[in-house]
């Protein structure tokens, strides 16, 4: 590389950590949605064919920031609480930023020994944080949907294996039928890794849940093998989590594999006052969670945990001429993909930077955030329709059209951002409080802004029905 290139490029990535930390600093004064103006001019500058020629980099750079910076939706800041997104720390940018430039194939050990060895890390420190077994294995993923998917991999090449039955050599053609249930509040993760498993959305054996979607221990029928429960940490809308020690010994009497989908319920074990919520849960088979909720780390950082590391490696496991055969863990073994990035070395940085005391504070600082939201929009004469035992708040609006007016008005206004859902059949708003940014004031800015907001919906739908 001759001097004038490398100049180039440090001056095009100082560029971008300048124009970064500029976004990251405007967060606090602009709205929490994405500009439609700016979506629109961002669709039509992108609009043409393939260039023809050649830009220069500094000039495209440029040209992302003017154009892609005011039509992101500011999930990095502090009053954005959709979907249970979690903005990233600053040491994780900074880390994805580094590891981008290590430019790492994390598959294994002969294409990335920093990858293999920030991934062992990352899953041994998880799984400590998490308080789960000692010695179990676990792959870094795209997201929970794919946790789901490894969790519940291993769960079918055991269950099958006990029938006599190699799902990865044999396939599901003549294999023996597999119960799944589920509780009747199971999210869609779930379901669609079942459905890419070929064990079927529509073939589940629902549990009944409680009023706030936890499955009912007193009501659980008597289990068929061999078979599947999937149980869950972290309601998505409510927070509650299911009774896993109930669950466990249910599982037992028939040789059932339990698997919890956690994807951000799971990291209450890693606080002292929440830990409770989630009682036996290490006694399951498999785990799924989602470092980008709870561990504020960028995206993609889903993980999957197994009892068994053997049970996830003959699910998972893939062989080829030219690729390495050695004594030591290779990622490639444990997850489905090949390429991947070495999404270890955020999450090393997180834990590195938080400790287990930071996690917990972050986690618990969620919480009391997620308290205050319900106190102070009940004060204001809203229904919260939810326990807040977590950082999920479910509330009432008004009716079908008051609600999705009054969410539309929240969005429109930008203080905060809020999406709907439904609850026990009724129309309803889901505020999910999972950023380390998120202070005190962030709260009482978005409560004002639901609440003036929500007013001002009633007062329209009742003058559209007069």
């Amino acid at each position: 590389m001759t001097e004038t290139i490398s100049t180039e490029t440090a001056d095009l990535l100082r560029d971008a950590a300048e124009r970064a930390a500029a976004y990251l600093a405007g967060l606090e004064h602009r709205a929490a949605g994405a500009d439609p103006a700016a979506v629109a001019r961002l669709r039509d500058a992108l609009a043409g064919p393939l260039p023809e020629t050649a830009t220069d980099p500094a000039r495209v750079l440029a040209e992302l920031d003017a154009l892609g910076s005011p039509a992101t939706v500011a999930t990095a800041g502090p009053r954005y609480f959709g979907f249970v997104m979690g903005g990233s720390l600053p040491v994780t940018v900074a880390a994805a930023t580094l590891a981008a430039a290590w430019d790492q194939n994390a598959f294994s050990s002969t294409s990335s020994a920093l990858g293999a060895v920030v991934d062992e890390v990352a899953l041994r420190w998880l799984a400590d944080l998490l308080g789960l077994p000692p010695g179990c294995g676990g792959a870094l993923v795209t997201g929970a949907t794919t946790a789901n998917l490894c969790g519940l991999a291993a769960a079918r090449h055991a269950q099958l294996a006990r029938c006599g039955w190699d799902a990865g050599a044999d396939g599901l053609f003549g294999a023996p039928p597999i119960a799944v249930y589920v509780g009747a509040e199971v999210h869609t993760s779930v379901c669609k890794a079942l459905a890419l498993l070929g064990l079927g959305r529509d073939r589940v054996r629902v549990l009944e849940a409680d009023a706030q979607g936890a499955i009912r221990a007193d009501r659980l029928p008597v289990l068929e093998g061999p078979a599947i429960v999937c149980a869950q940490a972290g309601n998505v809308n409510s927070g509650a989590c299911d009774p896993f020690d109930a669950l466990r010994d249910w599982c037992d009497a028939a040789g059932a594999w339990l698997h919890v989908d956690g994807a951000f319920g799971l990291w209450a074990a890693a606080s002292p006052r929440h830990r409770s919520l989630v009682r036996g849960v290490a006694r399951a088979d498999s785990w799924a969670t989602d470092a980008h909720k709870w561990g504020n780390v960028p995206y993609d950082s889903g993980v999957a945990f197994v009892r068994e590391p053997a049970a996830l490696r003959a699910a998972m496991a893939t062989s080829a001429a030219y690729l390495p055969t050695t004594a030591s863990r290779e990622p490639l073994h444990y997850g489905p993909e090949l390429s991947r990035r070495a999404r270890g070395v955020e999450i090393v940085a997180a834990l590195r930077s938080l400790g287990r005391p930071g996690v917990a504070a972050l986690v618990e600082r969620c919480c009391r955030h997620a308290r205050r939201f319900a106190e102070g929009l009940r004060d204001a004469g809203l229904e919260i329709l939810n326990d807040v035992v977590l950082n999920q708040v479910v509330v009432a609006l008004g009716d079908d059209a008051v609600c999705a007016d009054a969410i539309e008005r929240i969005q429109r206004e930008g203080v905060c951002w809020c999406g709907p859902t439904r609850w026990r059949g009724r129309a309803a708003m889901r505020i999910s409080v999972s950023s380390w940014a998120t202070r005190d004031a962030d709260v009482e800015r978005s409560v004002a802004s639901i609440v003036r907001c929500a007013a001002a919906a009633r007062r329209a739908c009742a003058g559209a029905a007069a």
